[in-house]
């Protein structure tokens, strides 16, 4: 009887251990995703950082991946909207280098700081609205904070609605669940794509200075444009991947955070900045679990392995950081005080993130500020209480109950 690869739990209960083991097994692995679709799972650093910029490695389904574009695939397979999407994000070669140039100009370092005063506006209006809360009441952070300050920063700069917002946020959120059915599947697909649609004519007949203007605008140096699917999935890309990895990061810094409070007093204290908690947050605990899909555009040799030319491969981020054979000691502990803090949360080569330097941004005022107006703030559970989120995609918890204590008064710039 032919042995079949294990399965990646799609409820994410514990994502780190199920990383451990799956790396055991080799740099990369055989497993199975919903609607029985095997893929590899990559959990070597090393392997990962060269796939990242090995041109055998693309992320273009429509150009190497033979179950898509020969339409083996179920239109309706659970994780369908991961890779039908035409951005940047997915392109291959010359389509990718014109897509990136166009979407470049939007996340310049000029355009990033001018971004800041956005980010503190937002950041207090935030915490203004907790510090009314009730002395006492159980206050779910991620609902309250880490949720809003992301979801909202990026809705601004595509010029997005409140109402619009709201309802993308829901479609993404399912997005990201992988215990979702097929028929589920199928109407976050249109779900998306209705909503980038409504929002691209609005901004077609009013256009203003936000990100999705620009982009209808923009021309790359040979004329070229984007077409109107790449628009619609740069658009929501960008929502997506400027929103929910933000949005695990906070969760997961607060968490580490509060359950290691010798941590949090080296940076109070300034024996450590920021920037040293941001690095280290992103190394043991990615926002991103595993990242549907790249796909083999060559045969590619691993140590003995071969991975056939066609097959589709999973990037294991949850791993990444981890590795012993980079960090050899401790590599599971929190500790902004190590050394060396690399990891690849924000990618490797030419598909590493263009939003970098808007989410470094967010991440330092958003956490010091919390800090600074919160300095009390405690959990309101064990840690072991906080239940994962339903994926093996994101890295997360459902809720972040927390106690705010005392409150400090916002202090003016």
């Amino acid at each position: 009887m032919e042995k079949r690869c294990p399965a990646l739990d799609t409820t994410g209960r514990n994502i780190h251990a199920e990383a451990a083991a799956l790396r055991a097994l080799g740099p990369a692995t055989q497993v199975e995703l919903p609607g029985g679709v095997v893929v590899w799972s990559v959990t070597s650093h090393a392997v990962i950082k060269d796939m990242l910029s090995n041109p055998k490695v693309t992320k273009s389904a429509r150009n190497h991946w033979p179950a898509f574009y020969n339409g083996e695939l179920n239109p309706s397979w659970e994780m369908i909207s991961w890779v039908a999407m035409d951005n940047v994000s997915t392109s291959f070669g010359k389509d990718h280098l014109r897509l990136r140039r166009l979407i470049g100009k939007a996340f310049t370092p000029r355009r990033t700081e001018a971004v800041r005063p956005l980010v503190v506006g937002l950041t207090n209006m935030l915490l203004d609205g907790l510090a009314a809360t009730p002395q006492g009441e159980v206050v779910d952070l991620k609902e309250r904070f880490c949720y809003p300050l992301p979801g909202m920063l990026v809705a601004e700069l595509i010029g997005m609605g409140e109402q619009q917002r709201a309802a993308t946020a829901k479609v993404i959120d399912m997005m990201v669940d992988t215990t979702v059915t097929p028929e589920v599947a199928q109407s976050i697909l249109l779900g998306w794509r209705g909503a980038m649609a409504d929002l691209i004519a609005e901004k077609r007949a009013n256009p203003g200075e936000d990100i999705t203007s620009d982009l209808i605008a923009a021309r790359d140096e040979d004329g070229s444009r984007l077409t109107e699917q790449e628009l619609a999935d740069t658009i929501f890309a960008i929502l997506g991947a400027g929103s929910e990895t933000t949005i695990n990061f906070f969760d997961n810094a607060v968490t580490e955070l509060l359950t290691h409070p010798e941590q949090l007093e080296l940076v109070l204290s300034g024996q450590n900045s920021w920037d040293d908690v941001i690095d280290e947050i992103l190394r043991v605990q990615s926002p991103l679990a595993s990242l549907p899909l790249r796909y083999a555009a060559e045969d590619i040799e691993l140590d003995g392995l071969t991975i056939p030319k066609g097959d589709p491969i999973l990037i294991n981020y949850a791993a990444v950081g981890r590795d012993p054979a980079l960090h050899a000691e401790c590599p599971e502990d929190f500790d902004i005080q190590r050394e060396s803090k690399e990891n690849l949360s924000f990618g490797h080569g030419p598909h590493y993130c263009l939003g970098a330097g808007i989410a470094r941004l967010v991440a330092n005022i958003g956490l010091s500020t919390l800090f600074e107006r919160f300095p009390d703030l405690s959990l309101a559970v064990d840690r072991d209480e906080l239940v994962p989120m339903p994926t093996f995609i994101m890295n997360g918890h459902r809720t972040l109950p927390v106690h705010l204590h005392a409150v400090a008064a916002r202090q003016v710039a």
